[in-house]
């Protein structure tokens, strides 16, 4: 009865939730207080819930008269996300489906962010033999991709 008073007043199902659980808590509150009159209990909810409401109201009235600036979302809309997390998965795929070594070269520098001498370190090779691997790597990558539909302008890249 309360919450259905209170979503009413409002239209703000969250709001009606507050409102009737302040009604329970007044009622806590006041309980060695309260004498039967009027509408009996019930009533005695119903002028209490119907305060808040209007104290809610005029609020939220008193807060909202100056006019809110628009403010733009930065964030991606839900296509982008979604298609960042396509790409995301299928570059997953792509990379754990390299040779072990070349998967090596691009996790160490992509995902590590390790430059080239760490990376070659890493896997006890000298530079140019790394970068010739991660030369390898990232061909075998791009072609991974692309038999699996991802195109050059869907990843930032021009090549």
């Amino acid at each position: 009865m309360l919450h259905r008073l209170a979503y009413h007043m409002l239209g703000d199902r969250s709001e009606a939730e507050d409102v009737t659980q302040e009604c329970f808590l007044r009622l806590w509150d006041h309980a060695a207080g309260w004498r039967p009159q009027g509408g009996g209990l019930p009533g005695w909810l119903r002028r209490v819930a119907t305060n808040l409401c209007l104290d809610r109201l005029r609020r939220s009235r008193r807060m909202s008269s100056d006019a809110v600036p628009e403010r733009s979302d930065d964030r991606p809309g839900a296509d982008a996300v979604l298609d960042a997390d396509r790409l995301a998965r299928l570059a997953q795929r792509a990379v754990l489906a390299l040779p072990d070594r070349q998967r090596a070269a691009i996790v160490l520098t992509y995902y590590e962010e390790l430059g080239n001498i760490a990376a070659a370190e890493a896997l006890q090779m000298n530079i140019k033999a790394f970068e010739s691997l991660l030369f390898r790597a990232r061909a075998a990558l791009r072609e991974r991709l692309r038999t699996a539909g991802v195109r050059p302008q869907d990843v930032g890249g021009g090549k």
